[in-house]
């Protein structure tokens, strides 16, 4: 009588959690998408001054159009799926508290997607303000559990931390001021980056808890 095939939970495990670092590590191309989605743009756009938001406005004007805003609202959708799909292939790794700040994180993006800046700006708002509040909390408490650990990596979470707390709050209080998509910016891109560099230095060994 054949016997059963054996199973192995922690190679699944292992393998689970290196696609969620994979999906970490792949997240900073959408930098790409704000270039790509701006580059269309008639009526001129800064990424100083104008916010990430107007690159999904749905309606032309003769002032202004974003002609592939469906490209920068299906971004919005596809990489904050990535970032909420990474963190739960990542939880052993990344810890609970950690993980369920980052799909909060990614769940705000996806609602972003659905909710364009012109079409409803309160709304719009909703869906995106637990973004800027959960991703830099995210950093500051990865970065704390890493301290020993890892210090120079929970170093730099940290500072990124710190600097995208910052500029969230100045961005929020600029209001569509003169340097407000450069604040929206700094706010958002260092964390892609720092996203990348964790899943990065899991990649490997993507199994074992970090603390």
């Amino acid at each position: 009588m054949p016997r059963p095939p054996v199973r192995h939970p922690g190679r699944a495990s292992h393998t689970a959690a290196r696609w969620g670092a994979v999906a970490l590590m792949v997240r900073p191309a959408y930098i790409a998408t704000e270039f790509v989605v701006a580059a269309a743009t008639t009526g001129g756009y800064s990424f100083v001054a104008d916010s990430v938001s107007r690159l999904g406005e749905v309606g032309c004007t003769a002032a202004y159009c974003s002609p592939r805003h469906d490209l920068m609202n299906l971004s919005f959708f596809g990489f904050g799926l990535l970032l909420a799909v990474g963190a739960l292939l990542l939880a052993r790794s990344l810890g609970w508290w950690v993980t369920a700040l980052l799909v909060v994180s990614g769940l705000s993006s996806v609602a972003t997607g659905f909710a364009p800046l012109d079409l409803d700006a309160s709304l719009h708002a909703l869906a995106a303000t637990p973004l800027f509040v959960a991703q830099p909390l995210s950093l500051l408490v990865l970065g704390a559990r890493l301290r020993r650990r890892e210090p120079r990596l929970a170093r730099g979470l940290l500072s990124t931390s710190a600097v995208t707390a910052v500029a969230a709050v100045a961005f929020i209080l600029s209001d569509e001021g003169t340097v407000s998509g450069l604040l929206e910016r700094l706010a958002l891109w260092p964390v892609l980056v720092a996203l990348a560099v964790v899943a990065w230095t899991r990649i490997g060994k993507s199994a074992v808890p970090m603390a």
